[in-house]
C-alpha cells in the first residue's frame, strides 16, 4: 500500500522474498475542500503514479498487479476491499518522512488489517 512514488532501491529489501505483489494506492492526498466538492482527480492521478512506480520498481522480482479497485479517497476501504480478494503474507505500507499520513491512524484501516490477521511492515522512506 502506497501513497508515494518510489524507486527500485526503495523497495529492494521489502520485496526480497515476494512471489506476488498487489499494489493498493488510495487517493489519500486529497484536501478536505477537494473531497467536499468532489474535485478528487489530482489525488487519484497522484495515486495512480504512486501505484505505477511501485509496480515498475518490483518488475523482475515478483508477479505484480495494481489493484484496479484502489485509488479511492477512503484508504481503509481500499485496504479492506483488497484483503477480501487477496490474502497476502504481509502488508507493506509505504510513506515518506514528513508527509502527512493521517489515513494510517484511521480506526477502520486498523480494523481491516487486524481482522485479516496479516502482519504489517511500515516502510518510511527518506524525503
Amino acid at each position: 500500500m502506497t501513497t508515494t512514488i518510489v524507486d527500485e532501491e526503495d523497495l529492494r529489501d521489502s520485496l526480497a522474498g515476494a512471489d506476488e505483489v498487489r499494489v493498493v494506492s488510495p487517493a489519500a492526498k486529497v484536501s478536505r475542500l477537494a473531497w467536499l466538492t468532489g474535485a478528487e482527480d489530482d489525488a487519484r492521478a497522484e495515486a495512480d503514479r504512486a501505484a505505477q512506480s511501485v509496480a515498475e520498481a518490483a518488475i523482475g522480482r515478483a508477479s505484480i498487479e495494481v489493484d484496479p479497485t484502489s485509488q479511492n479517497t477512503d484508504a481503509a476501504q481500499d485496504v479492506d476491499d483488497a484483503l477480501r480478494t487477496f490474502h497476502p503474507d504481509e502488508v507493506v505500507v509505504i510513506t515518506r518522512k514528513g508527509e502527512e499520513s493521517t489515513w494510517l491512524e484511521d480506526e477502520a484501516l486498523r480494523k481491516a488489517v487486524e481482522e485479516a490477521g496479516t502482519p504489517v511492515q511500515h516502510l518510511e522512506l527518506d524525503t
